[in-house]
């Protein structure tokens, strides 16, 4: 028997690589002796690099700065081939960089996320990958356009603030000191939300108070993207304004498409695309995935239904465990799921279940084991 174990992360307590590890581990335990083929996943989201170097490359260290502009160091990735960096923004300007006190998307900035991409320009890499998700911004990439050289100018002449507050000063947009080397690199942002840029659907609408944005701070913030989009428009030729997925990432994706370019891709697809996913499917019996919370938001194409779609296209079921299940049951049958399994025995604190997700998601793989193995004795 051969099995494809595919899991997210479990947020706040597994990275996508913690909890592969896991329920190999468990499967192991039960005796199940089945050939395990270990790929975590990732959608764009926290854990992108993790998943994406988990077949080989390297990891580069850059001095950054996380979303309140203090000093940090954050990585990007090179892939084996080379020619392909990846581009984790979370890790620069991600919600988990800050505690509850300090999300404040006013003032929060993806200028980190600039230098990292500045940096995996520098290294050579032809083709750069963006994994949105878990940022805590709402700057619409101002931020890290600027990290690149764009020139934000307020009508003083004076770079504007960072944040999504700081998006009502721009009156001028400079290009001129923006490397030239991006016009022949192929951008892609890894991301699967469909949220355009602006309105009821958009960045700060929909995003904007889980970063912290109170009702009022999302108006304002809707309203400076608005402004900052028609000024893009007008000086440089592009709308982003109303641009599908450009809502991603506080709008970081409106930006970085309207000044370079490039196209958005679903972050799983492009995952599995590069892992070698379909070619371990057409010999696996068995796919296993899951992750902290599976919701609505994962039926709406999140990773582990990207991983259960790609299997049922080759005939190949797919079981789920999961820290929590908040959806119907139906509807995960219909988009692919053969089966899923809460990790937890009991009712448990939530500061628990986080803290002991690795030993409760052993136990649960070691539990789905022995019910693999009834058939063998049937």
């Amino acid at each position: 028997m051969k099995m494809i174990v595919a899991p997210g992360a479990f947020k706040h307590s597994l990275t996508a690589t913690a909890a592969a590890k896991a329920i190999a581990a468990g499967l192991t335990e039960s005796g199940l002796g089945a050939e395990l083929v270990i790929l975590p996943i990732a959608d764009g989201g926290n854990g992108t690099l993790d998943a994406f170097l988990a077949d080989g490359g390297r990891r580069v260290n850059v001095e950054a700065v996380d979303p309140l502009n203090r000093p940090i160091t954050a990585p990007f990735g090179l892939l084996p081939d080379g020619q392909t960096a990846v581009v984790e923004m979370a890790l620069a300007s991600g919600l988990e960089l800050l505690t509850t006190t300090e999300l404040n998307p006013l003032l929060a900035t993806t200028y980190g996320t600039g230098q990292l991409l500045q940096a995996a320009l520098a290294s050579g890499a032809k083709r750069i990958i963006v994994g949105m998700g878990g940022s805590a911004t709402v700057d619409a990439g101002a931020g890290a356009l600027q990290a690149l050289g764009v020139r934000l100018l307020g009508a003083s002449g004076q770079p504007i603030p960072f944040g999504g507050g700081g998006l009502s000063e721009l009156a001028t947009v400079d290009t001129s000191a923006l490397d030239p080397r991006w016009q022949s690199v192929e951008l892609i942002i890894a991301s699967d939300v469909t949220n355009p840029t602006v309105g009821d659907d958009g960045a700060a609408a929909v995003f904007g108070p889980q970063k912290g944005a109170s009702p009022e701070e999302v108006k304002i913030l809707d309203s400076n993207i608005r402004h900052f989009c028609a000024i893009v428009r007008d000086q440089i030729g592009v709308d982003v304004t109303n641009r599908e997925g450009g809502g991603a990432a506080g709008a970081l994706s409106a930006g970085l498409l309207a000044f370079l370019g490039g196209r958005i891709a679903s972050g799983v697809d492009l995952l599995l695309d590069t892992n070698g996913f379909d070619s371990h499917l057409a010999t696996a019996d068995l796919v296993i995935t899951g992750e902290g919370q599976m919701d609505s938001q994962t039926v709406s194409g999140k990773g582990p239904i990207g991983v259960a779609r790609r299997a049922r296209e080759h005939g190949v079921p797919t079981i789920a465990l999961v820290g929590s299940l908040n959806t119907t049951d139906q509807l995960l049958h219909e988009a692919g799921m053969q089966a899923v399994m809460p990790i937890m025995p009991r009712p448990m604190p939530l500061a628990e279940a986080l803290r002991d997700a690795s030993v409760l998601l052993q136990s649960a793989a070691l539990r789905l084991g022995y019910v693999l193995q009834v058939g063998n004795h049937s």
